[in-house]
């Protein structure tokens, strides 16, 4: 891990909104967060908890409808487009959740690391790009001759391309065997361990295992984060409300809480709990 670790994005009070039928709906509610180089950050939580959007603000794909996003210091607000659009081409490594969204289907697998070099401005090493995750046999294979998964370890490989300063990747091994997605989660550690700062939406307990932070999400609201070798932290919100971590939820059916104050620490107990 480098010596220094250059802060790439900070979000504070993150709000995303989509429109529904019935109004907007708040994907995202106050989210702040912060992506380091050479740190790999797994973003976690149920369907429909904000993984999604969340990914699409880090990675500069959709703008935050509310709240303050910077890279590399500068508030991504004031940029111009054509800034926006060339930090993605040559700074940024995108995965999709389906690969072919990442790819170009008429390329065969060595042509996409060419494209993805010529992108980036730098030269281009087909061979070694795709040896990293065992895809040199299938470099002259289109996309649609491989299967699923040459197809995500190739995704990974072109986003993996210069290297970028930041790779964002969504669900990287949803669908993927034992075998497979190791190949993928070893490419992506590797990418962080050479400095890149490395963010992935996930389900994997494998993903997690090899984060150095974890960011939990729920109902579009940061519950709680674990840095690696550190115990878990929950978020407290300006107003004072604390986010109870998922596996103690049962334990507050009603969804009211006793607090004590004892030797200068908070204990919180379920209403009726003699201790």
């Amino acid at each position: 891990m480098p010596a220094t670790e250059e802060v790439l994005l900070i979000g504070a009070e993150l709000l995303q909104l989509y429109p529904a039928p019935t109004g907007a709906t708040q994907a995202l509610r106050g989210v702040d967060v912060s992506i380091r180089a050479g740190r790999m950050v797994a973003i976690t939580g149920p369907s429909g908890s904000g993984k999604s959007s969340l990914l699409a603000i880090l990675a500069l794909r959709e703008r935050p409808a509310g709240g303050e996003l910077r890279w590399r210091g500068r508030p991504v607000a004031t940029l111009r487009r054509r800034d926006l659009h060339r930090i993605r081409q040559r700074e940024i490594g995108w995965i999709a959740q389906r690969p072919t969204h990442s790819l170009h289907p008429q390329l065969v697998a060595s042509d996409q690391i060419v494209q993805a070099a010529r992108m980036r401005g730098v030269p281009a090493d087909p061979a070694g790009v795709l040896g990293s995750v065992d895809l040199v046999a299938r470099a002259a294979a289109r996309v649609p001759a491989l299967s699923g998964g040459e197809q995500q370890r190739l995704a990974v490989a072109a986003a993996s391309v210069g290297p970028p300063l930041l790779i964002v990747a969504d669900e990287p091994t949803a669908e993927l065997d034992d075998e497979t997605a190791d190949l993928v989660l070893s490419r992506l550690r590797q990418c962080a361990d050479a400095g890149t700062g490395v963010v992935l939406a996930t389900h994997d307990a494998r993903a997690v295992a090899r984060a150095d932070t974890v960011l939990h999400l729920r109902r579009g609201v940061l519950s709680g984060t674990r840095d690696a070798g550190r115990a878990q932290e929950t978020a407290i919100d300006p107003l004072g409300r604390v986010q109870i971590p998922d596996e103690a939820l049962p334990m507050f059916p009603d969804g009211r809480a006793v607090f004590r104050i004892r030797d200068g620490h908070l204990e919180l107990h379920p209403p009726g709990d003699p201790s």
